[in-house]
């Protein structure tokens, strides 16, 4: 049977793209269980098209397998990080950690280690918990009901050194090909999942197909492309980092900075940067667009303006990390207080790898409450009214 809908969205123009950042993505279901509640109680998924990178790939998915009954799939999701526990989602035991630590090592003094996966981490436990929770025949079932066009993923290639996106959806989307990035039609199953979300050096990298992939949130030079190639027309941004002040205070330092804030800031990087770049250079093509007249414009149909709105948090996440940091387990307590981030200066680190169900419901609180805080104006975007 194609993957051709049923019922089918002839013109899909709302599409969700969900970013990236580890236990940080507890946010954007807060802010979906408010967009949820804007709505009629079963109401299909307001974004035919989703695309999601890292951790929001995980939400992504969620919502695409769901998205004949939206706020049913909202709630699985806030059941599940409501919920998490640290070992549900990498290995938290002594032997485990130990194990994996003296794996890290043999890799570095050992030829015999040389090309097996090696990692901060273990995520096996991830695995097991998408492969429980999640029903990825679901997307299928949604293309068909004619309530979703498109599910999009995107993962780094390790050897290639592309930015792919590995997307399910209606038969008429047309793979693309641009300069390090490409859209590859498939069947979306947990492998694709995982490798979104590996973050480097803190998980293995994940092989699908013929190469490996790393967190999709490296190098993703335009983080809304694939949502735009799927056929978006309005795209709705769940961020997981506050918006920086442009003044920001200098202070002295006396000490060297730990490994724990170099690679916060690291990880910082990777998942906020291209976003803003990415948004500003859209906001730009408007405002060129702005300039045309209508007559020229309509010469050229994909010349066309691209609204989009960014919902993200109104707090700094950081701030949250260290009155929640002691409910991690004890061997990873002491894993993590060894790089220096159970300390302050530390907490952009642990902020990403914080899986512990009152460090993510507090964030599933914060999207909550940033969101209804904008409820008209975030509503009036969805219906496009």
């Amino acid at each position: 049977m194609s993957e051709t809908t049923k019922n089918p969205l002839s013109r899909p123009k709302l599409g969700l793209v969900l970013t990236g950042g580890g236990a940080r993505a507890a946010y954007q279901v807060g802010a979906l269980r408010a967009i949820a509640e804007m709505l009629p109680p079963h109401a299909r998924s307001p974004f035919p098209i989703i695309c999601g990178t890292s951790a929001g790939a995980i939400n992504a998915a969620g919502i695409a397998m769901a998205a004949t009954h939206f706020s049913l799939g909202v709630k699985q999701l806030e059941t599940v990080w409501g919920n998490l526990r640290t070992e549900q989602v990498y290995r938290s035991d002594l032997a485990g950690v130990l194990q994996n630590t003296l794996r890290c090592l043999g890799s570095v003094i050992s030829s015999r280690m040389a090309g097996r996966p090696v990692s901060l981490l273990n995520n096996v436990p991830l695995k097991r918990l998408l492969g429980r929770h999640l029903p990825f025949r679901g997307i299928r079932r949604s293309i068909h009901a004619g309530a979703l066009h498109a599910l999009g993923i995107t993962a780094w290639g390790y050897a290639s050194g592309q930015s792919v996106t590995f997307y399910q959806g209606d038969l008429n989307i047309t793979p693309w090909r641009r300069a390090q990035r490409i859209g590859v039609p498939v069947r979306i199953g947990i492998q694709h999942l995982i490798a979104s979300a590996s973050i480097p050096f803190i998980f293995p990298a994940v092989r699908v197909n013929r190469e490996y992939f790393g967190d999709g949130s490296m190098r993703q030079l335009a983080p809304l492309s694939p949502a735009l190639h799927l056929g978006a027309e309005r795209v709705l941004v769940i961020g997981v980092n506050e918006k920086k002040d442009i003044d920001c205070e200098r202070v002295k330092v006396t000490s060297y900075p730990p490994m724990a804030q170099i690679a916060g800031h690291v990880l910082n990087s990777i998942f906020v940067d291209s976003l803003d770049v990415d948004l500003e250079r859209l906001q730009r093509i408007n405002q060129t667009l702005a300039l045309i007249p209508n007559s020229e414009k309509e010469k050229t149909p994909s010349l066309r303006p691209i609204h989009s709105m960014i919902i993200s948090p109104s707090e700094k996440i950081d701030d949250y990390v260290q009155a929640h940091a002691d409910s991690l387990p004890r061997t990873m307590r002491y894993l993590f207080r060894a790089v220096g981030a159970m300390k302050p200066n530390g907490s952009a680190l642990l902020s990403y790898v914080l899986f512990e169900a009152s460090y993510c419901q507090a964030l599933i609180d914060m999207g909550y409450r940033d969101t209804l805080r904008r409820q008209d104006e975030i509503y009036a975007f969805i219906t496009d009214e």
